[in-house]
């Protein structure tokens, strides 16, 4: 985990945590509490990557992860870098360069690298740095009250946080050539059709019922959900022929590891 006294320039102290971490049977429940509209805020960004690196360390007792928004009507609003004009410096070669603001971003790359299979349950505005992070997740749920947004244009500036990469990935260059230029906000129903939820759960009760579909999936058994992320996550990221034979290697040694430990049980 990182510490604030590694980055240049951060002076902020930390202060109590806005997080809450939770356990419900293999599924860990991460909340983010930070009225009055859950902005995201830079030591919260930072020490969520240390709950990222805990939950890795624990795929038995996590088998799914849910990240979810505690205030009522948001997910997790825009990281707030206001204040923060020093970072941005000109480099040897022209090159602009913030190694505090890359070292936040490194965050979103953890979430998506965490082993286990991971899901946004957004119940609200999600919004700039928050529709990132439910970017880097593995899967997106929402109410029929889930709105989704890259704010950024509207701002003057574009997304930082993987917005630009992850998004057309996910619902198609045309899609995301329109949410991220126009930055208007897409409602539930538009978000579910485009791809960009996986699936619209009842408001009421919304928590409950998110950790009830997490349970769904986190009934399967856990190395082979960590394997198949792998190689879904390696997928995207390789040429078809690489992609094809690294699926078959992560497979192989899941199958072969699964078998080993079967049949010591046996014996």
């Amino acid at each position: 985990m990182r510490q604030l006294s590694e980055i240049d320039n951060m002076k902020e102290e930390r202060t109590v945590s806005k997080w809450n971490v939770e356990y419900h049977n293999s599924v860990a429940l991460v909340t983010y509490r930070n009225p009055p509209d859950n902005l995201l805020e830079i030591t919260s960004l930072l020490e969520l990557g240390g709950i990222f690196d805990r939950l890795a360390d624990e795929p038995d007792r996590a088998k799914v992860v849910v990240i979810s928004g505690g205030r009522d009507g948001y997910f997790i609003d825009h990281l707030d870098i206001s204040g923060r004009p020093d970072w941005f410096k000109v480099g040897r070669r022209g090159e602009w360069r913030s190694p505090e603001f890359e070292s936040l971003l490194d965050v979103f790359h953890q979430l998506e690298e965490i082993p286990q299979p991971t899901i946004a349950a957004i119940d609200g505005l999600a919004a700039g740095g928050g529709s990132e992070i439910a970017l880097a997740c593995t899967l997106r749920v929402g109410s029929p009250r889930a709105r989704l947004q890259q704010s950024e244009i509207l701002a003057g500036v574009i997304p930082g946080g993987g917005g630009t990469v992850r998004l057309p990935r996910l619902v198609g260059p045309g899609i995301a050539a329109e949410v991220i230029l126009s930055g208007r906000v897409f409602q539930a129903e538009e978000a579910l059709r485009v791809g960009w939820l996986n699936a619209i759960l009842p408001a009421e009760g919304f928590i409950d019922n998110s950790l009830r579909w997490a349970e769904q999936i986190a009934q399967n058994s856990g190395p082979a959900l960590i394997a198949a992320k792998k190689s879904i996550n390696d997928s995207l990221r390789l040429p078809f022929r690489e992609a094809i034979a690294r699926e078959r290697e992560i497979s192989l040694r899941n199958m072969a590891t699964t078998s080993l430990v079967a049949g010591a049980a046996q014996r």
